[in-house]
């Protein structure tokens, strides 16, 4: 009886112990501070948890020898090392922030060229998406990936313009429930991108980017001989190479120059793709001219045209189509009479249209380029006498040695003649540079092409010639970087089952639970059966 009684006052003097240590923690906590009271109440509470384990001191060794304190205890010390091991994952998780994108097509992460571009921003750049309601999580996503990919050059926040219509006022917008906007800023540049209908792109944001953080370059394409034609949206005009530079801040003019036209100043690229007829000698003369002063140019010569044994070509059809020769040569460059033909790697069934992915190394335009083809290139000479200052480099040769050549014979008897014909590798595309001097303020960069369809409607978005295109002029026009976005491709997998596939799924999805619940039945009934 006294021992019961014992062990009911020991209760209370710990309950009463734990409410005082309990109540002085809260009253602290509560009040900020330590006084008299809080501790007088901790040292009671205290010292009633004392009395009662010194009471209990040997019942306590005795629980601490028995096998289930031990128990206990591991169980104990294994929930909290798990715990410990938790919270470092944790905190390793939020120190060093990593991310894999298991998606086929990497739907969730920000292609190569775009995170290569955002690291390298020198200047900070602001996003803002203005969302009414609960924002997508695709849009929150795409958005934190710029901020982590850019070294918080980036700042990105997301908007709901009705709850915070003060905040969004500033923007000059009058925003409405019906629409989401995006808002890309840096320095004094803005542009606006609409995505109520369709969900935000990474292209739509980089090429945002761009825009508000590079400066505008400005690209002349010759016209008035029959050139392709930026406004052509036909197979052989450039309207989507156009819209290609235009993403990049690369704004495309044309140019006529006639007797009396002047290249203007402004002009950082002369574009001159594929010319069917001759320029004036004035024409020839304002291009040299602009070359001798430090301008930078991207020359393209068209094929010369091509017939069968039966209709011989005229004086005046041979010479169609010209080389441009009489501004190249000024370069050390000269363009032949003939048609460049690959056996072994070619587009399509056209022994004439050479596929290449053999380019001469050079970082602002080759690095990671793919196949390229041209339709009925011609060949590249170098002339031996040319100015010393001169730099000169092929960029594309055509991919075999042996069974790749110039082909002189017009008549498509497509056979190599070592006596006339010139053998491979032949070069497709080559570079001409020279420094700058006392005359010019600025180096001259021309590329020559022998071929301008590659770029055209028809062609620009096969194999890697957009690509190709796109690094010509930015390196031409001296800006040490560019963006080309590959577009993602969304494939929706379906796996189609026949009705009785189907049936078969459908019950092993619900025996597999009834199985193991059977088993559990035959386990309870032999413990029970034991007890």
């Amino acid at each position: 009886m006294m021992t019961k009684n014992n062990d009911k006052n020991l209760r209370l003097l710990i309950s009463i112990g734990l409410i005082c240590l309990l109540y002085s923690a809260c009253y602290s906590y509560i009040e900020e501070k330590f006084d008299k009271f809080s501790v007088m109440l901790a040292f009671t509470g205290l010292l009633c948890v004392v009395i009662c384990f010194l009471y209990k001191m040997n019942d306590l060794f005795c629980l601490i020898k028995s096998f289930s304190f031990k128990k206990n205890i591991i169980v104990c010390l294994v929930s909290v090392l798990f715990v410990v091991v938790y919270i470092q994952f944790n905190y390793l998780g939020v120190k060093y922030d990593r991310s894999w994108d298991l998606t086929k097509g990497k739907q969730h992460t920000l292609s190569k060229n775009t995170s290569q571009y955002i690291k390298q921003l020198k200047q900070d750049v602001s996003i803002t998406a203005f969302y009414v309601g609960i924002p997508p999580k695709y849009l929150e996503d795409l958005l934190s990936e710029y901020e982590k990919r850019s070294d918080k050059k980036v700042s990105t926040e997301i908007i709901d313009p009705i709850v915070e219509i003060g905040y969004a006022a500033k923007f000059g917008n009058v925003i409405s429930g019906k629409e989401n906007k995006l808002i890309v800023q840096s320095l004094k540049e803005r542009r606006d991108i609409d995505f109520t209908e369709r969900p935000l792109t990474e292209e739509q944001v980089t090429n945002s980017i761009i825009r508000v953080t590079r400066s505008v370059r400005n690209v002349y394409f010759l016209v008035g001989h029959g050139e392709y034609n930026i406004s052509n949206k036909e197979d052989n005009g450039l309207t989507i190479f156009k819209e290609l530079l235009g993403t990049n801040n690369i704004i495309s003019h044309k140019l006529f120059l006639g007797s009396d036209g002047k290249i203007p100043e402004d002009c950082d690229v002369l574009v001159i793709a594929g010319s069917h007829d001759f320029l004036e000698e004035k024409e020839v003369e304002e291009v040299r001219d602009y070359l001798k002063r430090g301008g930078d140019a991207l020359l393209m010569t068209e094929n010369v045209l091509v017939t069968t044994p039966d209709k011989p070509l005229s004086e005046e059809e041979l010479k169609k189509n010209p080389s441009l020769n009489n501004i190249l040569n000024d370069w050390g460059l000269n363009v032949g009479d003939d048609v460049v033909v690959d056996l072994s790697s070619h587009a399509g069934s056209d022994v004439g249209s050479p596929a290449t992915k053999r380019y001469m190394r050079h970082e602002a335009i080759t690095k990671e380029l793919g196949y390229t083809f041209f339709v009925r290139p011609r060949s590249i000479s170098v002339i031996k006498y040319r100015r010393p200052t001169i730099k000169l480099a092929p960029i594309v040769v055509t991919e075999s040695d042996e069974n790749s050549w110039a082909e002189k014979d017009r008549t498509l008897n497509i056979k190599f003649d070592e006596t006339i014909d010139t053998p491979g590798p032949i070069a497709l595309g080559f570079v001409a540079w020279e420094g700058r001097d006392e005359e010019k303020s600025t180096d001259t960069r021309l590329i020559l092409f022998t071929d301008a369809d590659f770029l055209t409607n028809a062609f620009i978005r096969q194999y890697s010639n957009a690509r190709l295109g796109l690094n010509l002029i930015n390196w031409i026009s001296e800006v040490d970087y560019h963006i080309f976005i590959d577009k993602k491709e969304i494939k929706v997998e379906r796996l189609d089952l026949t009705s009785r596939q189907r049936r078969i799924v459908v019950l092993f999805l619900i025996m597999l639970p009834v199985l193991i619940a059977i088993k559990g039945i035959f386990v309870w009934l032999k413990m029970f059966e034991k007890s």
